[in-house]
């Protein structure tokens, strides 16, 4: 089939979840003979992996895209006279609508994957403008998050005075996730919990009664690639503590956050030798402030290219995460590395992995530090969370084994006619 597949960024490196996620579900795509063009916007700093891309789809389309905050004001303001949500609105830019309706147009597309929740407005304008001259392409939503539960946790953890405008952004995500969950063919979801979600945005923007407001929203989980990602040799009574994840992203700062003032002293005091090291671009102010104070027990590194010499530099591996939606691509990929680690309920959502078999789960300061504290003096402990866990790994959420659910969503439909006699 002919594919237009629209990302909200470069699905390459695969260094952050999004990215692992997009990067899978393209190549799979592309190992079953579809035919995708890929039309993404792009950011200065992404413009060196275009050829990567290039030669994984063949054909690339970039639109540029650049943040700033007062552009944000005004995307703010601007959501207020449309009420769409504020991060529709941001990536709301003329030139992505016309390419999408160009592309659509010129290579007679069956299907539009729109990845995220900020593609879908391309798809659904795409359709619309097609639909007096042609049947309109076949629309899929590949949700990630189900984004309102994001925005309402968060707003559970702000600052009094900004919970109010967390709220109004909230209930218009959950508005606008529903309006795209009716319109599309279909909708993907990562986590059951996330199709409940869609499902409760969905009963809203339509009107009926959750059992019966239909929706077409099926579970695919994300994938890894356990191929390429080989057991970490790890450095055994070390007492480095690894965490890592996209720090300008809300969710990944908070838990982090959360972890190196609430619970890593804890487990300095009963392991005097423990350290920290955090991963991650565009680390918080707090974050650098805190490793300069503490040099001798915590790092904060900034992006690294190779996450490798890291992980076997740590002993263990911890995944501190209190809001956020969808499924925690990093927790996938330390079960294929092998390294044993600890996490919350909620960083656990929608992977199937046993508290004490495979992973140590936890949500208070006290209980995540007991934890913590648990899997550094316990090294039998530790191989046996790492074997189980990249076993899982490769027997649920390996690329090769989970994506094969897509391939009912792109087979071409059956015309029927009517019987002649």
């Amino acid at each position: 089939m002919k594919i237009l597949f629209l990302t909200q960024i470069i699905p390459y490196p695969p260094d952050a979840g999004p990215r692992v996620k997009t990067l899978h579900v393209l190549r799979h795509l592309i190992r079953r003979g579809h035919e995708v063009t890929l039309a993404s916007f792009i950011r200065p700093e992404e413009e060196p992996f275009l050829p990567a891309i290039e030669e994984l789809c063949g054909e690339v389309h970039a639109v540029p895209i650049r943040r700033s905050r007062l552009a944000d004001v005004g995307y703010w303001l601007r959501s207020h006279v449309s009420g769409r949500p504020f991060l529709v609105e941001r990536d709301s830019l003329k030139a992505m609508h016309e390419l999408v309706f160009r592309l659509a147009k010129l290579k007679q597309v069956e299907v539009i994957h729109a990845d995220q929740l900020t593609m879908a407005q391309f798809a659904l304008s795409t359709a619309e403008r097609l639909r007096p001259d042609r049947q309109p392409p076949r629309l899929i939503f590949d949700a990630h998050n189900a984004v309102w539960t994001i925005v309402e946790r968060m707003r559970a953890g702000a600052p009094w005075y900004l919970r109010p405008v967390a709220a109004l952004e909230a209930a218009r995500v959950k508005r606008y996730e529903g309006q795209i969950a009716k319109r599309f063919d279909n909708t993907l979801a990562v986590t059951e919990n996330d199709r409940q979600a869609l499902l409760q945005a969905l009963q809203n923007a339509s009107g009926l009664p959750l059992d019966a407001s239909g929706g077409n929203i099926e579970v695919i989980p994300i994938a890894v690639d356990t191929e390429g990602l080989r057991p970490a040799q790890r450095r055994a009574g070390s007492g480095n503590i690894l965490t890592l994840g996209t720090l300008h992203y809300p969710p990944n700062a908070d838990g982090i956050r959360w972890f190196l003032q609430e619970v890593f002293p804890l487990v300095r005091e009963a392991v005097p030798h423990a350290s920290i090291t955090i991963i991650g671009k565009n680390p918080p102010s707090d974050f650098k402030r805190a490793a300069e104070e503490n040099p001798e027990t915590i790092r904060v590194t900034g992006y690294v290219p190779d996450l490798d010499p890291y992980m076997e530099a740590a002993e263990i591996m911890v995944v501190p995460v209190r809001a956020g939606g969808g499924m925690r691509v990093r927790i996938l990929e330390a079960f294929a590395r092998g390294m044993p680690l600890v996490t919350t309920t909620v960083g656990l959502e929608g992977i199937q992995a046993l508290d004490g078999e495979a992973v140590l789960v936890a949500d208070s300061s006290e209980a995540f530090a007991r934890a913590t504290v648990r899997l550094l003096q316990q090294p039998v402990l530790q191989a046996k969370l790492a074997a189980n866990g990249r076993q899982l790994a490769e027997s649920h959420y390996d690329w090769q084994v989970v994506l094969g659910k897509m391939d009912e969503l792109y087979k071409p439909k059956q015309v029927r006619f009517p019987d002649p006699s």
